[in-house]
């Protein structure tokens, strides 16, 4: 049986630390890839993680390279490319290096593994995601953004915490961006089958509400240098197995809405059904006021960043 073969573009902690976790479920080969001005480092990491596979017991094919030719024929690509947002720079100035970095990656992924489903990680993450759509060309169902896998891990974390108990009985949902106007959906959370507004009072639960939509700046004000890395190098091999193994998992993804919550050709934080064929169905829950409210906020900033974007690309 031929094994999936998975690359990871973006050779930094996210993707490197997406390499550990796929090449330790032995999802597949991995390939790690980096621009040829660090040549060596890919190649490194990739060496350092393959020489741990006699001890862990995970037998798979690890590559570094700078060449787009070892990704040739990827089932699954995944896009961690991009610089973080540094002091005294503008959400422009981010916006718009990262849009032609993230656009020169997809150009590169639509000739060397065209029928591959794309995973994108850079942020703004909600843009990036549109941007590779319109580079590739590619059907949408296979390009979606991973973010909300992550956000919700931080929520169900978060409750888990709040509660004193096990994360793996702790159920939730977000919709909307990636960011500070993301919508965790209250009326969606419960916790082993209970309601979590039985559970945690109104004010605690805002409280955790918050705490999920700053999760990434909370990371990065305790480590003064970098970010986190750990959950979202997680979220994505969770993605990547759900894909390469078609289990048909229910998880929430940036993902191209038209029709769907009335969105109108955005990629929006929604649950799917994540399968083989990438996204395999949108699926659309019923909120309350407050939370449609929200969303529909969420989705507001959204298309301001990609209509931002657009004018900056041009």
């Amino acid at each position: 049986m031929k094994r999936a073969k998975i690359s990871i573009i973006g050779a930094g902690n996210v993707g490197a630390t997406t390499a550990h976790w796929c090449a330790a479920a032995e999802l597949g080969d991995v390939v790690l890839l980096d621009i040829p001005q660090v040549e060596g480092m890919p190649k490194g990491k990739a060496l350092d993680l393959f020489e741990a596979s006699p001890i862990f017991g995970f037998d798979v094919k690890i590559t570094g390279t700078t060449d787009y030719a070892d990704t040739q024929g990827s089932d699954v690509v995944v896009i961690t490319a991009g610089i973080a947002r540094k002091p005294g720079m503008s959400r422009d100035d981010l916006l718009s290096t990262n849009a032609k970095i993230v656009g020169s990656v997809a150009a590169e992924v639509a000739k060397s593994s065209p029928d591959s489903v794309i995973i994108v990680v850079s942020n703004p993450l909600d843009a990036m995601t549109q941007r590779v759509l319109q580079v590739t060309g590619f059907p949408a169902r296979r390009v979606l953004g991973q973010a909300g896998v992550l956000d919700t891990a931080r929520f169900r974390a978060f409750i888990a915490m709040e509660l004193n108990c096990s994360v793996e009985d702790v159920q939730a949902m977000l919709l909307g961006g990636h960011g500070d106007t993301m919508v965790p959906l209250v009326s969606c959370a419960s916790v082993g089958g209970i309601p979590v507004s039985q559970l945690i009072e109104e004010e605690k639960l805002q409280t955790i509400i918050e705490r999920t939509r700053k999760g990434g700046a909370e990371i990065v004000s305790l480590l003064k240098t970098g970010s986190a890395f750990y959950a979202p190098a997680a979220a994505t091999a969770q993605m990547v197995e759900a894909i390469i193994r078609d289990k048909k998992r229910i998880v929430p993804v940036a993902a191209f809405c038209d029709s769907e919550y009335g969105v109108g050709g955005y990629y929006v934080g929604v649950p799917v059904v994540l399968g083989s064929k990438g996204v395999e169905r949108i699926l659309e829950v019923q909120m309350n006021d407050e939370e449609r409210a929200a969303f529909e906020k969420s989705v507001l900033s959204v298309k301001e960043l990609v209509t931002s974007m657009a004018a900056l690309t041009e």
